[in-house]
């Protein structure tokens, strides 16, 4: 399972994680970065980011920013990264506010009134589409859009995107993610605001969705930056890596935002990386090959792990020592023994508490 050189494994869904002879910023031209929980979190760089994406630039690989946080342009995003060290244009930053603006503008004749309940990342991206956004029910919308408007969002934006949705205005969200990161932890992300609509509504309608994992962010991504060999790189195992598998790339999944192992281990098909590392610097180098050995165990590393008894079983040297890169050779080898035994019908998910208690992640 070993990648050569540009030669991705692109079968996301695997039973194991994949390995990397070449350090993956050689290996892909392009790196399809998100940027909550990924770049920064709370408005700060996370450790290691601004090191590891300047190595990766220095040595060829392109940097692409990929978001579904709609609240700000790709100029506010773009002069954010400059400033936290960082250089990046405008022209680098795909946001679910540019996909869905898109999605709209498909559907509506040029010109069409759209309810924006968002930033000014969602306006912006509406004009650049000829598309004019108005702020009341009342304006005689053709469509209504939602999109991340960040912690100080009135409760009123929502009571007129649910006024417009109730009349049987179209509805369109840029993104359902139900949680955010930040600074001070995990908040609530435009998710969790469209289904404060959709309670209001009664559940009777549902909106057409842009951001990822979905269709529409991965077109706007590919005309937007005309990778070849691209790479995602997320936090996210429902949005980030999902929307890699549906998109038929392969992925890298950091451990520096939302996704914590527990769940990676539990991840269905669908949700598997392809590569799993603790941050950012794991562009910068070539990654294990987990091997299955003759008694059916999975091995990276110094690692071993199995199931025994409904349970995952870690064995190596070290094992209770939480340190350095060994930890995450463990990660991937239980990644292996988690997801092949729950790809076995009727097996379910091994539990992971007592290795994962014994490695402290």
């Amino acid at each position: 399972m070993t990648v050569r050189i540009g030669q991705g494994r692109r079968d996301g869904g695997g039973s194991r994680p994949g390995g990397s002879a070449v350090p993956l910023s050689e290996a892909y031209d392009t790196a399809l970065l998100d940027l909550d929980g990924v770049v920064y979190a709370g408005g700060e760089a996370v450790p290691y980011a601004v090191e590891a994406l300047g190595e990766a630039r220095g040595g060829g690989m392109h940097l692409a920013y990929v978001t579904n946080n709609a609240l700000r342009t790709p100029e506010e995003v773009a002069e954010h990264l400059t400033e936290l060290g960082v250089p990046a244009e405008a022209g680098e930053v795909v946001t679910s506010a540019q996909a869905v603006a898109r999605l709209i503008a498909d559907d509506v004749p040029p010109g069409s009134r759209v309810l924006v309940v968002g930033g000014d990342g969602l306006r912006v991206a509406l004009r650049e589409r000829g598309l004019v956004p108005v702020e009341s029910a009342d304006d005689e919308p053709v469509a209504v859009v939602q999109g991340y408007g960040g912690p100080g969002m009135p409760w009123a934006r929502f009571a007129e995107a649910a006024y417009a949705v109730g009349r049987g205005v179209p509805w369109y969200a840029s993104n359902t993610d139900l949680t955010i990161p930040g600074a001070r932890g995990i908040g609530p992300g435009n998710g969790a605001a469209v289904e404060v609509v959709r309670i209001a509504t009664g559940g009777r309608a549902e909106p057409k969705v842009a951001g990822k994992p979905l269709p529409p962010m991965h077109r706007e991504t590919v005309l937007r930056t005309g990778a070849k060999r691209p790479l995602v790189v997320g936090d996210r195992l429902d949005t980030d890596i999902e929307g890699a598998f549906n998109g038929g790339v392969d992925s890298l999944l950091v451990l520096t935002g939302v996704t914590d192992v527990a769940q990676l281990l539990a991840a269905v098909p669908r949700h598997r990386p392809t590569y799993v590392a603790a941050d950012l610097r794991g562009l910068l180098v070539g990654q294990p090959e987990v091997v299955v050995d003759a008694d059916g165990g999975f091995v990276c590393g110094g690692w071993r792990a199995s199931v025994g008894g409904g349970e995952l079983v870690l064995e190596g040297v070290g094992a209770g020592a939480p340190e350095g890169t060994d930890v995450m050779d463990a990660v991937r080898a239980l990644c292996g023994a988690s997801w092949s035994a729950a790809d076995v019908p009727g097996a379910g998910v091994p539990d992971a508490g007592k290795v994962l208690a014994r490695l402290g992640v």
